[in-house]
């Protein structure tokens, strides 16, 4: 049922998409970028380029995202393993079998 439910998902993705490129081919735009300035580009380009680069762009902050959360965990696990190793020590503790040296 979810296998259907993300397939159908994708299908109507891909089928908005190619309805907004069909609809919108003729269309062309003025696009200034700062330092230079675009004349007759297609509004299709426009629309999937700004929709690539913003993936691009999240992409990128969750991977930074990713690496610091990862390098706090392993600093706080550290830390916890730092903690755990002195104070569980226990000095009364006693070998339930001694060590017996065997006789031959």
């Amino acid at each position: 049922m979810s296998r259907i439910f993300s397939m159908a998902t994708v299908l109507a993705a891909l089928a908005v998409a190619l309805g907004f490129a069909s609809w919108n081919s003729g269309q062309r735009v003025t696009l200034r970028l700062g330092f230079v300035t675009l004349y007759a580009v297609p509004l299709t380009v426009v629309a999937f380029g700004s929709l690539l680069l913003g993936m691009l762009v999240m992409l990128v902050a969750g991977i930074h995202n990713d690496l610091k959360v990862r390098r706090i965990l392993r600093a706080r696990l550290r830390e916890e393993d730092r903690e755990e190793r002195s104070l569980f020590v226990d000095g009364d503790q006693q070998d339930l079998f001694g060590e017996e040296k065997e006789k031959v």
